[in-house]
């Protein structure tokens, strides 16, 4: 039969556990995925030494030989995160001498995957404590020049005053393991006073910075001795849902922010390198034009030196015109005696009325005109009877009432 649809069923006969190989060099970090399928048409990609140059193509990332551009493609390794609830009386190391109970012994993972800790928690403290097989992260988490804070709740012996706090904020100088015989200032604290009671105070501490038993030492340092430490933050992630000595998986959100905290720093750096990139481009442009010297004046005579003032002739004719039309106007709005009166201010000829009814007259202007020239009359009859400049001048103020 013509036209019937080809059996599709090819494209599931492929075992679960074989995927598409642009999906496997993708997920290895070479490229994204269509430009994964353009390096196989390329004919970039062997596969237990056969040139693959069509797709689909189906591998099995644990025993097939994978190779792009003669690198050896591994299966990218799946890192866990778990985040425990650390009891008081457990030691953050993986192997200790003293056969002291270790924190990592609390998880039991299915998996049997060798964890480690993310920075350390002393014996006497307890609170949220990471464990991962992740090395690059456990460094961006833990390493001061990454400026991912911790949040620990700390109850302290006595009354703790304003100037004790402001001494916290500002950072207290704490002998340094790693210069021997030296002290070196702490770095700001962010410090806030939950309560105060009579006997102790309990607050927020947060630091940038993971020295020994750094809280508890400058503590001791300003005379109050820490009675209770919990840690309660790392970076974004919170302890919650968990009981003590209880543990669980990070959540893909979880995971995705303490991510990004990490890179913060990369990011802002990476935004202030182009934003000075910009601005040397910038400059150097300035420099290709001559700091704008010469383009300037080009562009000034480009418009023509005439043609600005044209514009500006254009502008002062406008303005004119508009003036004689507003005039006009005026002296159209006005009374007739009003209107003759302005008409003989230049003298006393009755040619004046004429130039001022020489313009079209429009509706309402007529009466205007009308009284004008009976008062052009009044004044030739003036003049008849002989009573001179003073006769007409009295006509016109009498035209004018």
């Amino acid at each position: 039969m013509t036209g019937m649809p080809t059996p599709r069923a090819e494209k599931n006969d492929e075992p679960t556990s074989r995927v598409r190989i642009q999906r496997v060099l993708a997920d290895a970090g070479v490229a994204s995925r269509r430009a994964c399928e353009s390096l196989v048409e390329e004919g970039a990609v062997t596969v237990n030494g056969r040139v693959i140059q069509k797709l689909p193509c189906f591998v099995d990332p644990d025993s097939d030989r994978i190779f792009c551009n003669g690198r050896r493609i591994e299966k990218p390794r799946r890192h866990h995160y778990i985040m425990l609830f650390k009891p008081r009386g457990f030691v953050c190391t993986s192997s200790d001498p003293e056969g002291r109970k270790k924190a990592i012994d609390l998880v039991e993972h299915p998996s049997g995957v060798r964890l480690f800790s993310v920075g350390r928690l002393d014996i006497d403290s307890s609170g949220l404590l990471l464990l991962t097989d992740d090395g690059d992260l456990a460094n961006r988490l833990t390493h001061p020049s990454f400026e991912v804070h911790k949040g620990y709740d700390v109850t302290v012996r006595g009354r703790l005053d304003e100037e004790a706090v402001e001494k916290l904020r500002r950072g207290l100088y704490l002998s340094d393991r790693r210069r021997e015989g030296e002290a070196t200032r702490t770095a700001e604290s962010g410090v806030t006073v939950l309560r105060r009671d009579r006997d102790r105070t309990r607050l927020y501490v947060e630091l940038r910075e993971g020295r020994n038993r750094q809280i508890r030492r400058l503590m001791d340092r300003i005379g109050h001795p820490v009675k209770k430490l919990r840690r309660v933050a790392l970076g974004p992630l919170k302890l919650k849902g968990l009981s003590v000595g209880d543990w669980r998986e990070l959540t893909p959100g979880e995971l995705g922010q303490i991510r990004r905290a990490s890179q913060r720093v990369e990011r802002r750096e990476k935004a202030v390198a182009r934003a000075t990139r910009r601005k040397a481009k910038k400059a150097a442009t300035k420099k290709t034009t001559g700091g704008g010297g010469k383009s300037a004046p080009s562009k000034t005579s480009g418009t023509g030196g005439s043609s600005a003032p044209k514009k500006t002739s254009g502008r002062k004719s406008t303005t004119l015109g508009a003036d004689r039309r507003r005039t006009t106007r005026s002296g159209d709005a006005r009374s007739g005696g009003t209107r003759s009166g302005t008409s003989l201010s230049g003298g006393s000829r009755a040619g004046g009325t004429r130039a001022t009814s020489s313009r079209k007259p429009s509706a309402g202007k007529g009466v205007a005109r009308k009284s004008s020239s009976k008062t052009g009359s009044a004044r030739g009859a003036g003049r008849k009877s002989g009573s001179g400049g003073r006769g007409s001048a009295s006509a016109r103020g009498r035209g004018g009432r």
